[in-house]
């Protein structure tokens, strides 16, 4: 076995578990310590119980937070990308494939979806353009 040493975070739903990598057992087995939860959406890094983190666990899992925020940031931003490319596919699967059956399956729910999305869009820019009006 190779040595290890270092951190392992496992990626949850609202974070991570941060744990610290042992592999000095007896059994030459890789021990995970837990110790501490990360939360990304409001950057709480909590050790279990009322224990105390060590600077260079907080150093770690706070560069480890970090990097997650701009992780998620970039895929966020690539699905909207890809959102567009189905929207894209979609106008041409309506126009040349779909039944039409399958237009009255999707069409109510299609245009509430669009309706709600372009309302906000539209309130958006409106908002951005008017802040930009006041600064000039």
């Amino acid at each position: 076995m190779t040595d290890l040493s270092g951190y392992y975070f496992r990626v949850r739903e609202t974070g991570g578990t941060m744990y610290r990598i042992g592999d000095e057992t007896r059994h030459r087995r890789v021990d995970l310590e837990q110790i501490a939860v990360i939360n990304t959406r409001n950057g709480e890094i909590r050790a279990p119980g009322n224990r105390e983190m060590a600077p260079e666990d907080r150093a770690a899992a706070e560069a480890w937070l970090e990097q997650r925020r701009a992780i998620l940031a970039a895929r966020q931003i690539d699905d909207i990308h890809r959102a567009i490319d189905h929207m894209n596919l979609t106008a041409q699967w309506v126009q040349s494939q779909a039944s039409e059956a399958d237009l009255e399956a999707v069409t109510e729910p299609l245009l509430l979806a669009m309706h709600d999305l372009r309302t906000i869009l539209v309130r958006k820019k409106a908002d951005r353009v008017e802040a930009a009006r006041r600064q000039d």
